[in-house]
């Protein structure tokens, strides 16, 4: 069996070396897997920052309408949809969204 060994140890050795580095191009922290986990995740982030790019986009907007010359067409379009108010003789349709 030592003969054996002896004999085909730079085979061993190969087949050694090329498992190990196969194993590891796959899996480890930086391998196969943790590749496609980390474009996954990076993915998910880029839609969320569209999200709250959006978000800080519309509260801009909002803050800019909330200055001291009022939007008297913008505050009667708020209080319609938060207190349902609305004049005499005025029919009012809620759509729920």
């Amino acid at each position: 069996m030592l003969t054996l060994i002896k004999r085909n140890f730079f085979l061993l050795i190969s087949i050694f070396l090329i498992f190990y580095f196969s194993f590891n191009l796959v899996s480890g922290e930086r391998g196969l897997f943790s590749y496609i986990e980390k474009k996954e995740l990076l993915s998910n982030l880029k839609n969320q920052e569209l999200t709250l790019i959006k978000y800080i986009n519309d509260m801009d907007h909002k803050n800019s309408l909330l200055t001291t010359n009022l939007d008297l067409d913008y505050i009667e379009t708020l209080i319609r949809e938060r207190f349902l108010f609305g004049k005499e003789d005025e029919t009012l349709y809620i759509i729920k969204k």
